[in-house]
């Protein structure tokens, strides 16, 4: 690494061992508060995070807990979702929500997956795949799937957006599953069960923009944007 280049660490909610750690990039910002709700009945916490030298602010709230909802307030204004959440219970713009990733168990440890060359893919849009619109209901168009002859899921993206109805393509929550089509572990048992049918799965995604309503990075610094830049959906991606 170059001398005096930033260090990069991962941002969101992670639970460990002391507790849930809270870290968000905001260099320009000096004040970053959490505000929690717990999982449990109990009373609403706010944890004041640290600021370290690469501008990422950080601290462990030790009773925090997966389920835990929180949002931020940043230099007296908010509260705001965490652009790196992986849950957003209550849509783009309500609170994010404490997800442990290892509770989940999966099955598919036998799973190997066929050579690219022999892929033969079948796009699905979530919300329109089934009358559900769910990841637990297209589980179950998994053998049709596997009696096609498909042995590639090709999942068009599922980063949560705005509103219910959505092609995708203007997620603003790029870590958290869309809400409307279940939770972050039903997408999982979705990826694993399609193994389990001899199916891999291929996750479409969009990196190159955001949506224009509930894109809350600009909250947190201006850098995450090019402003000399415009697209369709505003400033550019820095």
């Amino acid at each position: 690494m170059k001398r005096g280049a930033r260090k990069l660490r991962p941002q969101g909610a992670e639970i460990t061992a002391a507790g849930v750690r809270y870290r968000i990039w905001a260099p320009e910002r000096r004040h970053v508060e959490v505000r929690i709700q717990p999982a449990a009945d109990g009373a609403e916490r706010n944890l004041m995070l640290a600021m370290d030298a690469d501008g990422y602010h950080a601290e462990v709230d030790a009773l925090g807990v997966a389920g835990d909802r929180y949002q931020y307030v940043v230099d007296g204004n908010g509260p705001f979702p965490d652009p790196a959440s992986r849950s957003q219970p209550e849509g783009v713009h309500g609170v994010s929500s404490v997800v442990d990733p290892d509770v989940y168990v999966w099955q598919d440890t036998g799973w190997k997956c066929p050579p690219l060359r022999d892929l033969v893919l079948y796009e699905i849009h979530i919300g329109t795949f089934t009358p559900e619109g769910t990841f637990s209901a297209a589980i179950g168009k998994l053998p049709y799937l596997r009696d096609l002859g498909i042995n590639a899921l090709q999942i068009m993206p599922v980063a949560d957006f705005p509103g219910a109805r959505n092609w995708g393509y203007d997620g603003v929550s790029l870590f958290a599953p869309a809400r409307c089509y279940g939770t972050p572990d039903d997408l999982r048992a979705l990826v694993d069960a399609a193994h389990g049918q001899g199916i891999a799965v291929v996750q479409d995604v969009v990196y190159n923009h955001l949506g224009a309503d509930g894109n809350y990075l600009g909250v947190y610094s201006r850098f995450y944007f090019n402003e000399e830049v415009h697209t369709p959906w505003g400033a550019a991606l820095n």
